[in-house]
């Protein structure tokens, strides 16, 4: 429940009200820089992970960063200064990581490993309802921003103390190292990394070997990513505001939209990790792509064009975006252990890092271009990333194989 709470908050209604009360007094720059600040304190997640593993923290950081959240949640509707803006932003990402990066480890440190993919599975199934719920709370909350922010603030503290009651810190477990994780993030994320996300995280191993990483075709795949979810976070960044300036859709039914492409993609996990295994990742992501490209080149003519009846349409489009969503992560995780030259354990903790840069520098590039030329640019932004992502992604060679599992498997061996 307290990761339901925190799925609610952080993916749900963090992504709607913040950009928008925002946006009552401040510009799309502001916007921008705002959502890439929750998107920074995301990468704040080795720090977290090397706390709780070095001294048993895990507790105190779901409970801790819960609380954190709340404070930056609670204090944002209170000014207008966007350096303060900045600051509280950057607090709720670091809090929300802080308390994300435990999850898995609740348990993969307390439970047999026959276990953890059943357990993994409902911490997901919470996450995204908890999301879903989220996003169509925020609905409701979008001409009273005020009490909505700290509506939110109250539900992460709710989910401190639910945490602070019930949760209690794994012994030390035995092995010496973490097992590789290979479950896909089962929702979107948009302005907060997924706890599975943060589970893998950088290392210095990680930087040792990056040079090798890089120049394999394990190099291509992250810059391929890199891109394409940088342009994808210039429009998430700047969502409920894009939609209501350029097709004046109202905060509440694009809120409400959101929810639905959300709950909807909840049913494509399965069926993209068959299609995965039938075709190849290579194929799924391809497809991914090059769906969500159509879909941002059909909301950039709508804005461009200036139709009657757009919104509509461009509600659509949005929903394209979202659903691609479940094609990207499980043909993404599953490239990851196929193409990471450095095992699956390092590998997963790069691609990891380029998942949260790319929410930074999306956010940040699609509000300076909304500022300067108009929210149309920021969708011509993503266009270009995805573009540039599926052109790259079209040469990806998987040149060995390893033993492919069912998507959400955890594997048996442990990271270097």
């Amino acid at each position: 429940m307290a990761y339901a709470l925190l799925g609610a908050t952080g993916a749900g209604l963090t992504p709607i009200l913040l950009p928008l009360s925002v946006s009552r007094t401040g510009r799309a720059t502001h916007i921008g820089l705002v959502m890439a600040a929750v998107s920074l304190g995301g990468l704040t997640a080795p720090i977290w992970g090397g706390l709780a593993d070095r001294y048993r923290l895990h507790r105190w950081l779901l409970a801790g960063g819960l609380l954190v959240t709340a404070g930056g949640l609670a204090m944002f509707p209170f000014t207008a200064q966007p350096g303060v803006w900045f600051a509280l932003a950057l607090l709720q990402g670091i809090g929300a990581a802080a308390a994300a990066t435990v999850a898995n480890l609740f348990v993969v440190e307390a439970h047999p490993k026959g276990e953890w993919d059943k357990r993994i599975g409902w911490l997901q199934t919470f996450y995204g309802g908890g999301q879903v719920a989220g996003l169509l709370l925020a609905g409701a909350f979008t001409s009273h921003l005020r009490t909505g922010l700290l509506v939110a603030a109250g539900l992460t503290a709710l989910g401190a103390l639910l945490g602070m009651a019930t949760a209690y810190t794994p012994p030390r477990p035995k092995r010496g190292s973490r097992p590789v994780l290979l479950h896909p993030v089962r929702h979107g994320e948009w302005s907060q990394s997924s706890p599975q996300r943060l589970f893998h995280h950088l290392t210095a191993r990680t930087f040792k070997v990056m040079g090798t990483a890089l120049h394999s075709p394990f190099g291509p795949f992250l810059l391929a990513w890199l891109l394409a979810f940088s342009g994808s976070a210039a429009v998430f960044s700047l969502y409920p505001v894009l939609m209501q300036k350029l097709f004046g859709v109202a905060p509440g039914v694009s809120s409400s939209a959101f929810a639905l492409a959300a709950s909807l993609g909840l049913l494509l996990y399965s069926q993209a990790g068959l299609w995965s295994d039938r075709w190849g990742p290579r194929w799924v992501l391809r497809a991914g792509f090059g769906l969500r490209l159509l879909a941002f080149i059909g909301l950039l003519g709508l804005g461009l064009v200036q139709l009657g009846g757009a919104g509509w349409l461009a509600l659509g489009a949005f929903v394209i975006v979202v659903l691609s969503w479940s094609l990207l992560t499980v043909s993404g995780t599953a490239l990851t252990a196929k193409l990471s030259p450095v095992g699956e354990g390092e590998g997963m903790g790069l691609y990891n890092a380029v998942t949260g840069a790319a929410g930074v520098i999306g956010a940040a590039l699609g509000g300076w271009a909304a500022d300067l030329w108009g929210y149309n640019a920021a969708v011509a932004v993503s266009v270009a990333g995805v573009a540039m992502g599926l052109l790259l992604a079209a040469g990806i060679r998987v040149q060995s194989a390893v033993p492919r599992e069912t998507p959400g498997a955890a594997r048996e061996r442990t990271s270097p």
